[in-house]
């Protein structure tokens, strides 16, 4: 694959738009900034940043500012502090997407990228003031010292854990270490009597990108990657690899809530699906010039019908992939407009491990399409859901128009649109119960984890008759009384729960209590299996691999 900037990347941050500052933050922030940036790097290292000659002298005064404030200010300030908010803040006024991170949250950021941490490979959630394992990843490191499913640590190297000060933060921290490392854990076993000890040596946990693959049918496969991270493409290739030698020619692509990560991963990935020599995307900006990424070799699977399912969610390197293939008339799109984040963003880490992303470039499809939805001072950019939603765009195809000068036309005439994020060829609507108060409320309380981890305590004999996940999938129901025990534990937590609109979200509510055991008895994919079966998107693209040569004629 062809590059030649090899450090320009995009990360999916596209949630965290930037609010309207007031007249005067930009000058006071722009000031306080590069005074930050200067006195940091006469902290740490020299060569973070140079100052221009021209502008050395009102880097020398605001310097002395800063200083002045904390030497004069009727209160103690940390100066530290300031300068990361200073810094921060002047990123957010340039563009949505310009932003810095602190050292932790870098950490985080790499770990997550890289798509591995050194742990005890355990899923846990705190419950009635102690720690619950929810299950233990296949052979890792947990799992193989012993421990189970529905254990409860309550001490960590000697440490007692429980009660109501114990968080998950504090877990994390107790339970992370250096691979390599031993912890010890002091475990309550339901069924068992006393404590039982446990010595596990920490090893490398996967992250993984690609959380599902299977086979929807004879012809068909099905992918689902959650971001964009350093394994990602080599998830990619060993889930497609299997999938053809089970018969797959077909395949859907779920890119639905994937907000981006690593360019060359997404680059890799829309490279086994073309010819050689293909743009895959390009970049522009002021100081970075033109540049652009292509194939760079023969597609493995440029012969595939590719179905791509994305939605208002699903955002940069999501987008270049999209994008691309739709442009190259090698896929077809389903599902709703996607994000519309198509700035790139170089990284440059400061000497406290903190680190800024700045935008360097905008990001086109090989038509030229600008992936970059509109921002600035007069566009509401964090409420961009809501005015598509106010406008149709979310639930109606006749709501959506474009002015010719958005229009693009493929190499095989098919009509593409611009204007920002990717329109799909296949539009459907959103579905109705995304707006149900009452099924947010319960999904994102945590509920129906915390139902179903009692409910496998309470009934994990009787579940073991499920051998696989397709036992499960097809002879497993969520009962009555299952709907009847979630509402009453979201009412302990004091939500309210109307049974007109109870009534409604029940389908859903069956599904996720299902999804949720099927994930904690097998794996991720179980779980979107049965997610999958009441998904509009899902059936939609189904539909579109069925008659794939009809949707992917030439459109006049």
């Amino acid at each position: 694959m062809q590059q030649s900037t090899n450090d320009i990347y995009s990360i999916g941050t596209e949630q965290q738009p930037a609010k309207k500052p007031s007249p005067m933050q930009p000058l006071l922030f722009a000031l306080t900034l590069i005074a930050g940036m200067f006195i940091g790097t006469n902290l740490g290292d020299k060569n973070l940043l140079q100052v221009k000659p021209a502008i050395e002298q009102n880097a020398n005064k605001l310097v002395s500012l800063i200083d002045f404030i904390e030497d004069n200010y009727v209160d103690s300030v940390n100066k530290q502090q300031l300068i990361e908010d200073a810094i921060a803040s002047v990123l957010k006024n340039l563009d949505p997407h310009s932003y810095y991170m602190g050292s932790e949250e870098v950490a985080l950021e790499k770990e997550r990228m890289k798509g591995e941490f050194s742990g005890v490979g355990i899923e846990f959630l705190i419950m009635r003031d102690s720690l619950m394992v929810v299950k233990t990843i296949k052979d890792g490191p947990s799992a193989k010292a012993g421990l189970q499913s529905g254990d409860r640590i309550v001490a960590v190297n000697g440490v007692e854990i429980s009660g109501k000060e114990l968080d998950g933060e504090k877990a994390q921290k107790l339970l992370k270490g250096k691979q390599g490392s031993e912890v010890k854990v002091a475990v309550m076993r339901p069924g068992s009597k006393g404590l039982q000890e446990f010595t596990i040596e920490r090893g490398s946990i996967p992250i993984e990108s690609v959380t599902a693959s299977f086979m929807v049918n004879d012809s068909v496969g099905y992918i689902k990657v959650d971001r964009f991270a350093e394994k990602t493409y080599d998830e990619f290739m060993a889930a497609a690899e299997k999938l053809e030698d089970d018969g797959c020619s077909s395949l859907i692509l779920d890119l639905r809530g994937n907000g981006g990560g690593l360019l060359n991963q997404a680059a890799e990935i829309v490279e086994e699906f073309l010819p050689e020599g293909r743009t895959i995307v390009k970049t522009r900006g002021m100081h970075t010039g033109e540049d652009e990424i292509r194939s760079g070799k023969e597609g493995k699977y440029k012969k595939f019908d590719v179905v791509i399912l994305i939605d208002q969610t699903s955002a940069s390197a999501s987008e270049i992939v999209a994008g691309a293939l739709q442009d190259w008339d090698r896929a077809v799109t389903v599902g709703r407009r996607s994000f519309g984040k198509g700035l790139v963003q170089h990284e440059m880490e400061l000497a406290d491990n903190s680190a800024l992303r700045l935008t360097v470039a905008r990001y086109y499809t090989p038509t030229g399409r600008c992936i970059q939805k509109p921002y600035g001072d007069s566009i509401n950019y964090e409420d961009d859901f809501q005015k598509r939603l106010e406008t149709g765009e979310l639930t109606s195809a006749d709501s959506i128009h474009f002015p010719d000068s958005l229009l693009f036309r493929t190499p095989a005439g098919r009509l593409v649109y611009g204007g920002g994020g990717i329109m799909p060829d296949v539009f459907v609507p959103i579905d109705s119960i995304y707006f149900s108060g009452l099924l947010s409320d319960i999904a994102y309380s945590g509920i129906i984890r915390n139902y179903c981890f009692n409910y496998l305590d309470d009934h994990r004999k009787e579940l073991t008759k499920f051998k696989t996940a397709d036992d499960f999938i097809d002879d497993f129901s969520v009962s009555e009384s299952m709907i009847n025990g979630l509402v009453s534990l979201a009412e302990k937590e004091k939500i309210k729960v109307n049974r007109t609109v109870l009534k409604k979200i029940t389908p859903q509510l069956r599904m996720r209590i299902k999804g949720q055991l099927a994930r904690s008895l097998f794996d991720d994919t179980a779980m979107v299996r049965v997610s999958l079966e009441s998904d509009p998107d899902f059936k939609r693209a189904l539909q579109v691999a069925a008659e794939y040569r009809e949707f992917a004629a030439v459109k006049k």
